[in-house]
């Protein structure tokens, strides 16, 4: 079994990317003496919600994905975030790699209907590795798998997640909608003039005497 272990040793908003992006930073390291060529790495991110404490309205937005609070010693379980993959180039000891995370602003995904819920605080997160070692042995180029049990545990920030979303979309979010829905707030919106969309749900929200 491979001497390679990972730990998360920070995370930043990816201010250059296509899309809203979270760059993890990696540390690696090998306990042996050889050369390492390569790591095609693999990692499963998973959010353990149930490791930490929640705010009133914390517990009130999160209503929808965990149920009532007193259901939540059922509810709170991890679950997915995302799948990704990078390339760790060579070294011997111990290196340093970004993984860069792709969020998503979709209120339809788990994840981002979870992240949107927190005001502060931390993320608890499971990074679980994969994937194949290159390195230099007796032989020649050998390769080896990386260990089913290197896996490591970080605590995100919430506002580094919120930094990822203002970057890319400075106060606001994204909701996804029927198309017919949109015909019918396209008809409300040129029918009243109504400047923009977003008072357009305001006021709707308002005629259900909510409060946007």
């Amino acid at each position: 079994m491979s001497d390679v272990s990972f730990r998360i040793v920070g995370a930043r908003p990816e201010p250059y990317a296509a899309a809203p992006t979270l760059a993890f930073r990696v540390r690696v390291e090998d306990a042996s003496a050889r050369r390492i060529q390569s790591i095609g790495l693999h990692c499963q991110i998973r959010i353990e919600p149930q490791l930490r404490r929640y705010s009133p309205q914390e517990e009130s937005r999160l209503l929808e994905l965990f149920g009532e609070t007193p259901r939540w010693g059922d509810t709170l379980k991890p679950f997915f975030w995302s799948n990704v993959s990078t390339v760790v180039r060579g070294f011997s000891g111990n290196t340093e790699t970004d993984l860069a995370v792709p969020c998503t602003y979709d209120l339809e995904v788990a994840a981002a209907k979870y992240l949107h819920a927190l005001d502060d605080g931390e993320i608890p997160l499971s990074f679980l590795f994969s994937g194949t070692i290159f390195a230099q042995g007796e032989q020649g180029l050998e390769a080896s798998q990386v260990s089913w049990s290197r896996d490591a545990a970080y605590r995100l920030p919430a506002r580094v997640w919120r930094d990822v979303m203002n970057l890319y979309f400075p106060n606001s979010g994204w909701l996804r909608l029927r198309r017919e829905t949109l015909d019918a707030l396209g008809r409300v919106k040129a029918q009243r003039a109504i400047a923009s969309w977003d008072e357009v749900v305001e006021t709707l929200l308002r005629a259900a005497g909510e409060s946007a």
